[in-house]
């Protein structure tokens, strides 16, 4: 890369369209970018951000946001008008994605030679000739309720997305079959964790809003839609102390959440920084995974579930079909409310041994996110050192502009 730099090249680089912005929670999406850009460069390209939201102006429509990341990860936002994401602005918002998307790569001077998008949103034409990978992180199109957009419209760009499709990658096996079945060959990543982030819970500070007295199961994850009340109000029930960790969805009914948090036993602390989430599943006892049997969770793979394991943390999940691939002893699966709650009780009466310990952590350990980053990279086509020279090139370039393009 250095001699191709010295003649002129520019270095090869991943455009990577996330479907979470980078400053929100950590999804899968700023996971597998942040690795990707150990082994060359990324830019990872924020949602469009309405100009509602900005203090930029109409100004910020010419010029997208550029902010240096690490040396070769690079954050690039698109200001779009407002509501990007309604129907009557959506292909105005696409459009100006992928221009905030090509101006970054120009000024950074790479080349854009992969173009991952992970979502539904028509953006792997973003760089012509450039090899398209669509990365399925969710059943995108059953999740149309919970994300509040049309079902026929994400019906029909899911098809047209495989069919643009060079590579797809989906994080579970029911994802895989159902693209499968559509006529696309899909290769299967599971979903990872940040391992040692989580792994070293015991030895953070503990949390000071906690106020329940332990033992104390705990859920850490968006209040949503996806999460069956009922196996939450049933563990209420019992007496034992649950702590709620996380933000609420917009759209999650809130009397369910009312009467839980009608229970003396029952504390919801609101959404903590990833940061601090290791001091959060530090008070914990017992991890909860109390997704509800829907087609978008049967095509999903739970992050938490690792990070409980990653912790050392006993842990109760509804009977998924990504729970049963990590075929391991450590997660107890429940059918019902009645059988989660008694498999809650029962792992909060006994402390596990350190062997126990060790193996929850061991399969934490083997479905980190460096190694799926490594299986990723590998379907790309990535050599291990490749992103070291393009490093050099990226970290210069952003030197000579501003840090953050777009911004007053």
């Amino acid at each position: 890369m250095a001699r191709a730099v010295e003649s002129g090249r520019r270095p090869a680089a991943i455009a990577f369209f996330a479907a979470t912005a980078w400053d929100g929670n950590r999804f899968p999406d700023q996971h597998m970018a942040e690795r990707l850009a150990r082994k060359t460069p990324v830019l990872y390209v924020d949602p469009p951000l309405s100009v509602l939201r900005t203090t930029s102006g109409l100004r910020g429509l010419v010029s997208p946001r550029i902010e240096r990341l690490t040396p070769t990860l690079t954050r690039v936002t698109s200001l779009a008008p407002p509501f990007p994401h309604r129907a009557f602005v959506r292909n105005l918002s696409h459009a100006t994605t992928r221009r905030g998307a090509r101006v970054a790569a120009r000024r950074l001077g790479v080349d854009v030679q992969t173009v991952v998008v992970a979502s539904l949103s028509p953006l792997l034409d973003a760089f012509p000739g450039a090899r398209r990978v669509l990365y399925g992180t969710d059943d995108f199109a059953a999740g149309a309720a919970l994300m509040s957009v049309s079902q026929s419209w994400l019906n029909r760009r899911e098809i047209a997305q495989l069919r643009s499709a060079d590579v797809v990658v989906s994080v579970s096996e029911t994802l895989a079959d159902k693209w499968r079945g559509l006529g696309h060959p899909t290769s299967v990543v599971p979903n990872g964790c940040d391992f040692d982030h989580f792994a070293q819970a015991d030895d953070s500070p503990w949390p000071d809003d906690v106020e329940l007295p332990g033992p104390i199961a705990g859920f850490v994850g968006h209040m949503s839609e996806r999460i069956d009340f009922s196996i939450l109000e049933r563990v209420a029930e019992t007496g034992s102390s649950l702590l709620l960790v996380g933000p609420r969805q917009s759209t999650c009914d809130w009397q369910p959440m009312e009467r839980l948090l009608s229970r003396p036993n029952v504390q919801w602390v609101g959404p903590k920084p990833f940061e601090q989430l290791p001091s959060y599943v530090r008070a914990i006892n017992v991890g909860l995974v109390p997704y509800a049997d829907s087609a978008f969770n049967r095509g999903s793979f739970p992050l938490k579930t690792l990070e409980y394991l990653a912790a050392g943390r006993p842990t109760v999940a509804t009977d998924l079909p990504a729970i049963r691939w990590l075929d391991t002893p450590t997660v107890s699966m429940a059918k019902d409310p009645s059988e989660f709650s008694h498999l809650v009780v029962q792992a909060l009466s006994q402390r596990p041994e350190e062997k126990t310990v060790a193996a929850m952590r061991a399969v934490a350990e083997r479905n980190s996110w460096d190694l799926r980053a490594r299986e990723f990279a590998d379907l790309l086509g990535l050599s291990p050192d490749s992103a070291t020279d393009g490093a050099m090139s990226v970290e210069g370039a952003i030197r000579r502009t501003s840090g953050k393009e777009g911004e007053s």
